[in-house]
């Protein structure tokens, strides 16, 4: 795009962002959302006009923009409550469509694995392993298929699991690098291993008391793991596709988005962990609770990753207007 062109499509935006910036009293959300806008035109003009007196003058704006939003001490006590009540949810409204695209891989990768168990009986033995497939129908015939749930001894259980979820999530996000096979690939394995553990408790009869048994914790589980899927993918479409800027900076902005989105995961595994050791091994549990975890969990994650994200992306549309 020719510097002028530039100029001329985002002039008028500049010029209501000084306005706004003379004000006594600015709105720091909208300040919040103004920085973002200017610091994506200066990335641009910095790479397409690097020496251009608009790259200086966006520079300076920015400065502008950074000052009022971060210049009291009430800011900047609020500005972990801003990100997860609005940085967050911008970056994850920016991520909707690798998000989708990450559910669609995990969901074929389940049903290709339960396809494989039902029609393969070494299938389950060959993912899950023998000695716990043997483990298991020890444990259907003592009447206790969950009993894998209370073996270990709580804290210890939460400390192992909640760390384990979260160097999955990284790895997940990370192997995005080597786009476009890293991410498909462990939510693929992932996939398989969910649908071949799911069939085999289908094939034994157990299929309502495995889904709510297991779900109590995996539904933030194993949501999770897809959102960390989404940011992984966003990290090898920067990389794929760059667009118009260089294939260094649209890597690093790719990967300051997903590692935002990554770390916003990271309640959520604690809080999974925490379920999956001190709630999912009390299988004597009504029906009704169960399910009642399960719904509340899955309305979370439906709410704060599909919906709120749209409310403060609308939101902060018409403070801009």
């Amino acid at each position: 795009m020719r510097e002028s062109a530039f100029i001329k499509q985002n002039q008028t935006k500049w010029e209501d962002f000084e306005k706004i910036l003379a004000q006594k009293s600015p709105d720091p959300d909208n300040l919040a959302g103004l920085f973002i806008q200017i610091t994506d035109d200066l990335a641009f003009s910095q790479t397409q006009y690097p020496n251009s007196k608009t790259t200086l003058y966006l520079n300076s704006l920015a400065s502008q923009v950074h000052q009022n939003v971060y210049k009291t001490k009430k800011e900047q006590k609020s500005r972990f409550a801003r990100f997860w009540t609005r940085e967050l949810p911008l970056v994850i409204k920016t991520c909707h469509k690798p998000m989708l695209y990450s559910l669609v891989i995990f969901v074929a990768s389940v049903l290709i694995g339960a396809f494989s168990a039902a029609n393969d009986d070494t299938f389950v033995r060959l993912i899950l392993g023998d000695h716990y497939v043997n483990m298991t129908l020890e444990n259907i015939n003592n009447d206790d298929p969950m009993a894998v749930y209370k073996q270990t001894d709580e804290a210890s259980m939460f400390l192992g699991i909640t760390l384990n979820n979260i160097r999955v999530s990284f790895l997940v996000f990370l192997l995005g690098v080597f786009a476009p096979f890293g991410t498909p690939f462990l939510l693929f394995r992932n996939g398989i291993m969910l649908g071949a553990f799911q069939y085999f408790f289908y094939q034994k009869g157990l299929f309502l008391t495995s889904f709510l048994t297991i779900w109590i914790h995996g539904t933030l589980e194993i949501s999770a793991i897809v959102i960390a899927g989404g940011a992984g993918l966003v990290i090898g479409n920067s990389i794929l596709f760059p667009g118009t800027f260089t294939r260094l900076e649209s890597f690093k902005r790719g990967a300051k988005k997903g590692m935002k989105l990554v770390v916003g995961l990271v309640p959520i595994f604690i809080t999974a962990g925490f379920l999956e050791s001190f709630v999912t091994r009390h299988t004597e549990l009504p029906i009704f609770i169960k399910a009642g975890i399960i719904l509340l969990s899955a309305l979370f994650i439906s709410y704060y990753f599909i919906i709120y994200p749209y409310i403060v992306f609308n939101r902060s549309g018409k403070k801009r207007n």
